[in-house]
């Protein structure tokens, strides 16, 4: 039996849409041309039925070395705690203060996008730093 090559990431969300745009710019992924047949993605969607509209985005790392991550509209809100989160590796080789300058800028840019700052979990000599947020829709990652 082979090993899996490539995985996807799926968020359930309220505005997949939304959602799928802030993670491109979190990651600088990019969102994939529409299927053939359509200009756009808007001209896609309006080609579903009214109630299939808005219900699904995806994005793309543009050197096809990340998973694909895909959004897919559910009707209930986020209640919990993430089970899964992604670590968005920003600080990686860095220690001490200059880890935290970079984890600081990051979450600055980060913020403007319309992320929420959870809080910073400083260094324990085990673990670096890292900072917890939540993106558009409420849900965790790290800045790490």
């Amino acid at each position: 039996m082979g090993s899996v090559k490539q995985f996807q990431v799926t968020f359930d969300c309220a505005e997949p849409e939304r959602v799928a745009r802030f993670w491109c710019e979190v990651l600088g992924y990019v969102v994939p041309p529409p299927p053939e047949g359509f200009a756009s993605w808007e001209d896609f969607d309006h080609a579903l039925p009214p109630e299939e509209q808005g219900r699904a985005f995806a994005c793309v790392d543009p050197s096809g070395a990340g998973p694909r991550l895909f959004f897919q509209r559910v009707p209930e809100g986020k209640v919990v705690k993430n089970r899964v989160h992604l670590d968005v590796r920003v600080g990686t080789g860095l220690r001490g203060q200059e880890r935290l300058a970079v984890l600081e800028a990051e979450c600055a840019r980060l913020l403007e996008l319309g992320a929420t700052r959870v809080r910073l979990l400083v260094a324990d000599g085990v673990n670096e730093s890292c900072l917890v947020m939540q993106d558009v829709e409420g849900n965790e990652f790290c800045l790490d």
